[in-house]
Formats: structure tokens, sequence, C-alpha cells
């Protein structure tokens, strides 16, 4: 393919989706509700999906029964429980429910902690939780303190980014979501953390930072956040919102990086990784071939705004991050509690409210996985 054809295909694909490219390059996004962004984001994770659908036809049999039937569930008996993913089977588990979500999936990088939660009552899956090393840039966060001179890295090395959080069906439609959220913010998530990576050392520098947890960041994946807003423990704000990200990412153009890709190395241009590029390089990537296209790197401004939240470990965090205090003052949020104000603050009223989760079939999951032959060859 060569240039002309590709910077074609990249304004036509735009186009598909409702964008508008104005004559000197700039992007307007269609206006869209929350199902319209959805749809936006549907061809990336479909072709995620798609590059998946060998290992799902090997191993969706095996996992499908972890998902419930909304006849399985009996709301006042739902009992979580947060299980760390440390099998091959949990592993498993997690990738398969993770491609039942709108936003497409990264690995992540650095740090990692994945985890399941699971109802003890009839042993299916409710959810997923996932955290990652966080971008030491983030101008929301980053606002907020005032680092010691030389200490940002380490300071900001003691937070996570929470990269998937959420419920399956049909525990989502039992607002097992905000559950899911509660659970990121209980004393476990941290022990867990400080089990793992107390006196380990950092891949690229080899320095051992203090194992302390004491914050959380994140962003709604579609504009204002109806999981995270008013989201409370006995009037303790769990998730405070911080604003909106700028309106910048890759996702819009992921049916092309493949493409992308290959034209940059077919001009001797490397668009390998290595340890420490992360989410950059997939960005770098489409800059650099949006360049050699002719094309502005302010296609990347989909401007889509994601809010962003902070959840708050410690009760001293500004004094922490700042340096004034030398240990943090954690915040004593049991899991075991937090379960107890889901189930009596959203659980059990939904489930009296809402009837659809009811009729909810696990097989209704190979539809959604399972492409037909054809569609999964393209």
């Amino acid at each position: 393919m060569d240039v002309a054809e590709l910077a074609e295909l990249v304004l036509n694909k735009l186009k598909e989706v409702g964008f508008v490219v104005t004559e000197d390059g700039t992007l307007c996004p269609p206006l869209l509700d929350k199902e319209g962004l959805r749809q936006i984001h549907r061809p990336a994770s479909q072709l995620e999906i798609a590059a998946r659908q060998d290992w799902l036809r090997r191993h969706l049999p095996e996992y499908l029964p972890f998902f419930a039937n909304g006849d399985e569930i009996v709301p006042e008996r739902v009992d979580p429980a947060l299980i760390e993913v440390t099998t091959d089977q949990q592993h498993n588990l997690f990738r398969v429910a993770r491609l039942l979500w709108s936003i497409p999936f990264s690995k992540g990088y650095g740090r990692r902690l994945r985890f399941l939660i699971v109802d003890q009552a009839n042993g299916k899956l409710i959810g997923l939780l996932a955290l990652q090393s966080p971008p030491l840039s983030f101008p929301a966060r980053d606002r907020l303190f005032r680092y010691p001179p030389g200490k940002k890295t380490e300071l900001v090395n003691q937070t996570m980014d929470i990269q998937t959080l959420g419920a399956v069906p049909p525990y989502d439609r039992l607002l097992g979501g905000k559950l899911i959220a509660l659970a990121a913010a209980s004393n476990e998530i941290r022990q867990v953390y400080w089990r793992k990576y107390s006196s380990r050392a950092t891949e690229m520098e080899r320095r051992i930072l203090p194992p302390y947890l004491v914050a959380l960041t994140t962003t709604s994946a579609f504009g204002r956040s109806s999981l995270y807003n008013r989201l409370s423990y006995n009037g303790k704000v769990i998730a405070e919102s911080l604003g909106y990200t700028e309106g910048y990412g890759t996702f819009h153009l992921m049916e092309l990086y493949p493409l992308f890709r290959e034209f940059l190395e077919s001009r001797g241009i490397s668009t390998q990784g290595g340890f420490g590029t992360g989410p950059r390089r997939k960005w770098q990537t489409m800059v650099r071939a949006l360049d050699r296209l002719g094309l502005p790197s302010d296609l990347l401004r989909h401007g889509v705004k994601r809010e962003v939240f902070l959840f708050r470990l410690v009760n001293n965090l500004e004094a922490y991050m700042e340096g004034y205090d030398v240990e943090p003052i954690y915040r004593n949020l049991p899991f075991s509690d937090l379960v107890a104000w889901w189930r009596e603050r959203w659980l059990l009223p939904r489930a009296e409210r809402v009837d659809g989760w009811r009729e909810w079939c696990k097989e209704e999951i190979k539809s959604l996985l399972l492409l037909e032959q054809d569609k999964a060859a393209k």
C-alpha cells in the first residue's frame, strides 16, 4: 500500500465512525451519548476479539461455566471474595472476561496486580480489577501536589493506575461495578501490594522503593462516570473527581495500527518497543506514521474526554506526597465491611427494582466473543 492509499484509508476510517476532518486537519468528534461512544470503540475491541478467535474456540467451553445465569443468583446470598490472579486458570478466566469490555485491553506495563471477584454462594465470577504502574506525568494528579525536589518518581510510584474495573453480566446489572470500585480501596489490595513488592527492586533502575500503596488513579471509559461519581462508604468519599482528560488517544485508529507498523518498517523505521516504553509506543508509532503520510498528529485528538478519579488510600495523602509526613496513615477499609455496605446500599435495592438480570443466559457470551468464521478470518 502506497502513501496516498494509506492516507486515504486513514481519513475514510475516521469518517466511517462519524468523525469530521476539517481542512486544517482538525478532528471533530461526533456528538454521542455513552452508547454512541461504545460504538466508536467497537472496531478496536472487535479487532482484539478477532485476533483471539483460535484461542477462544479452544478455551471458552472450559471457562463459560464460571459465568452465572441470572437464575443462579440469589441477591440475599451473594457472598463476594477477592482473589488475586496467580494461576494459569485464573489468568485465562480474566482474559476471557476482559474481552467482554467495550474498551480494548492491553496487558499493562510496569508493576501489575490482577484480581477476580467471585461469588462464593455459587462459584461464579462477579467482576475484574487490574492495576498497573501509573504514568509518571499525569496533569490531573500532579496538580494536587508539590513534590519535593528529586522525589516525584519515587512518590508517584507509590500509587497505581486502575487499568480494568468492572462487573460481568449479569452482576453488572446489579451494580456489581460499584462493588469492584469499593474493593479497589480495600485494605486487602494494599496488603497484596506490600507482599508482592516489599524489598523488590525496580526493573529499570534497580532501586528498592517503599512498598507503600497510597493512592489509585483512573479514568472513566465514556465521559462522565456513573460508576465512580458519588461512590462513598459511611460518609467517606472513595472516588474523588479531578476533572477531565484532554481527549487524546489512539483507540479510534487501532484498526490501522498493524498497517502503520508495516508502513514504517518498510521505510527502515523500527516500531519495536522495549522495557519502559509502556503505552507510549503505540502513540509514537502512530505520530510517526501520520507525519510520513502527510497527515497532522492532531488526528489523535479524538475529543473523548474521560473523567479522572483519585482513590485516596491514606488520610494524609498531600502531606505524604509533599514530604511533610514520612509515613502514610492508612484508611481502614476491610473488604468485608465494603461488601456489607454495597449489599445494603446498592445490591438489594437494585435487585428489587430491576428484573432484566434474571433472564440473562451465559450462552449469550458465545455470541459476543465467537465471530462467524469468515469475519474472523478477515
